[in-house]
Order: structure tokens, then sequence, then C-alpha cells
């Protein structure tokens, strides 16, 4: 078992503020939160902390990752590494969703889950997504609904790709099919069932998804866009497709061409999109840690490539807040409360008694990272990795 974890003197943003409060961490469990907790009699190894200065947090949850890497689109000398441990440990992430990209042939469902494990393993919670950038998806059993119903690390299915020339240029009744099949796997197996969807930027934008749900009973909010700062015309689809009652998703990984060339810096996005008057609840950040950064011409021609950061996830946040200033509050939901709530991981994105013991320590000061605990472990304190993952050096 775990020491006990005594965690005083912080200010709790949970991700409302509470104030200033002591946290107990038993084993991998928040235990009680309270005031002027003394465990000095206890019979149990007790680790104290002194969160003076701090704030304390939810453990960030990243809701796409490419845990294997992810693209090719230069050939296979341009494949992207695999995500180690610390790439999202030193950026606050406690809870990964990895998923498969434009690449389902060389990266496989197999390979996803494995990698998946191995991070579990390591140190912090993950979940995957079936399924790829095409329709038909990719699935281990043969079908989405088995496959989440069956393996208990997929939550939903994606990245599926529209609007977007390297998407498998979808039908309408083959997007409904795949909602369809992930609804009914979600509900079977007490998932979300979420159809994580990658933005491109061709003109039809989100109809697709619009012409999918017309006439139908499925829901905006089954379907997660993702990308969608990609360039103003999507940005602001996406506000519309927010007042509309759906959860949009800004990538932070980002290169400076695509930010001279149009795209909506994540931090600026996040930071308009609440000023339009969107709820934080439906607006999340994720990272695309691991993915490549494709730069292409408008003919489609590869002009480069770079590959995603993990770790660029809290910066966005950390940006909206002391560049765009954005109320830390909503900017810390939008990597932990809200992409929690879309992907249905109950136990994760707050700071409440019997929830997952996944928290970061931010320093007031400048709101750097001081420490990080997954798993009512300690990985990172004084910014610094405690805890390596396997072939880390």
């Amino acid at each position: 078992m775990n020491n006990i974890i005594l965690i005083k003197n912080a200010e709790l943003l949970a991700p409302h503020s509470i104030g200033k409060k002591d946290v107990v961490l038993a084993g991998n469990t928040i235990a009680a939160i309270g005031e002027d907790f003394n465990l000095a009699g206890s019979n149990l190894p007790v680790t104290v902390i002194d969160g003076s200065g701090c704030y304390l947090t939810p453990g960030f949850v990243d809701s796409l990752v490419h845990f294997i890497g992810g693209g090719g689109e230069g050939g296979f000398a341009t494949r992207t590494p695999e995500m180690q441990l610390t790439d999202a440990t030193l950026g606050g992430v406690t809870t990964a969703i990895g998923v498969l990209g434009t690449d389902a042939t060389t990266r496989t469902l197999t390979n996803l889950l494995a990698k998946a494990h191995a991070l579990e393993t390591e140190g912090i919670s993950t979940y995957c997504h079936t399924g790829s950038y095409e329709i038909p998806c990719r699935t281990l059993t043969g079908n989405i609904t088995d496959d989440l119903i069956l393996i208990d690390k997929f939550i939903g299915v994606g990245e599926i790709a529209i609007s977007d020339h390297r998407s498998s240029q979808p039908t309408t009744d083959e997007i409904r099919k795949v909602a369809a099949a992930a609804r009914v796997g979600g509900i079977l197996s007490g998932k979300s069932g979420v159809v994580s969807v990658h933005m491109g930027a061709g003109e039809r934008i989100l109809q697709p998804i619009y012409q999918a749900v017309a006439g139908t009973e499925l829901k905006l909010k089954q379907f997660y866009p993702t990308h969608m700062n990609r360039n103003r015309r999507v940005f602001e689809a996406g506000l519309e497709f927010a007042t509309k009652g759906g959860v949009i998703d800004f990538t932070t990984s980002t290169t400076d061409f695509d930010l001279k060339h149009g795209e909506v810096a994540a931090a600026a996005a996040l930071a308009e999109a609440l000023a339009f008057g969107i709820k934080a609840m439906q607006l999340t950040l994720s990272s695309d840690g691991n993915a490549s950064l494709p730069i292409y011409n408008d003919e489609g021609e590869l002009l480069g490539l770079q590959v995603g950061s993990v770790q660029s996830l809290y910066q966005a946040a950390r940006e909206a807040v002391l560049t765009h200033k954005v109320a830390l509050a909503d900017a810390i939901c939008s990597i932990t409360a809200a992409p929690a709530a879309v992907l249905g991981l109950k136990q994760k994105g707050r700071l409440a008694p019997q929830l997952d013991a996944d928290l970061v320590l931010l320093r007031r000061d400048d709101l750097a990272i001081d420490s990080v605990i997954a798993k009512g472990k300690l990985l990172v304190q004084q910014g610094k990795a405690l805890v390596k993952g396997t072939f880390e050096r």
C-alpha cells in the first residue's frame, strides 16, 4: 500500500476555488478534504507535503495523445516516436487517451493497447479509442460495439477524420453507423461511447456531423470534434457547434508555420470562446501529443513535419491565464473537469473525496508545475521527475 499523503495549506481549485484546505490521500483515492488535519498519531506512514504558496488542482486529462506515435506523411522515416512517461508527468498529465492517426497499417490497435498498459504500469491512467481516421473503422473484435463492451480500456471511437484530404471521405450513413455502434457499446459497457472527430480544413467543416444527426435520434454531444482552432473558419464553426450544445476541443501542439497561416492559438481560442459566451464545460484543450504535425501547401504537398508535445497542454492553459486573462479556474477546467465529463471518466478531473488521487501543485507566483501525484504516488516534485519510464534515462 502507498503511504498516506497529507497535503496542507494549498488553495484548492476543484476546478472551481474552494479555498485553502488540507487533503488526505490514501492509496489511489482522495480520502478526505477539510481543515487542519493532523495525522501525527496515525500508525501508518504519512508523507506530509506543504502546499503553502501553491494551488492544488486535479491531475490534467489529455483527451488526445498518440501513445505509439503517428503520421508518417513524409514516408517511413517520418513516423513519429512513442510517448514516454515523463512526457506526460512533467506536464501535469495524469490521465491520457490514446488514439491511432492517419496510419492504421503500421500503427495498430494492439500496439496502442500494449503501450497504454505500459504507461499505466509506469504510473498514469490510460484509456484508448478504437478505430482511426478511416471508416469502416479498424477494430479488434470485428465491430465497434464489441470493442467497447469487451475491452476495458476502449472508451470511444476515433479520431474519425472529416473535411480533410487524408480522410476516407465517409458518407453520412457511414458516420451514422459509427455513432450508433458507439452509442450502443457505450450504453452496455457504462462508457461514454464518444466519437472523437478529427477536423480538417475542408470546406464542409462540421456539415458531415450535422447531416449525420439530422433525422435521427443521434445527439450532437456524442461527437467530440478536435482541432477546432485549425483556422478562423473552423474556429467560428466550432463556436456555432457549441451554441447548439456540443463540446469542442482546441489542439495545443502547433507550429510557427501554422500560426502564421491562420491557426488560432489554443490559448487565444479558449479566451475568445469564453468571451463569446460558451460555457467552460463545453471547451477542452488536448495536446495531440506525439502526432506528426505536417505542413502542407494549398496543393496538399508536404512541406515539412514536426512532432506534437503532451507538455503543450498545460503550457497553453497557463498562457490563456497569463496572456489572455482567462480565469484560472476556467483554464484548469478545460484540462480537467471538462474533458473528463465528455469522456465519461467520473473518477477524474475533480477534487472530492472518493475520487482518484490525481493532483497537481502549481506555484502561485508563476503558475509553474511544482508537484504531480498520479494514483496516489508522487511522480514529480519541485519540477523534477521522481519516477521515469522503463526506458527513460
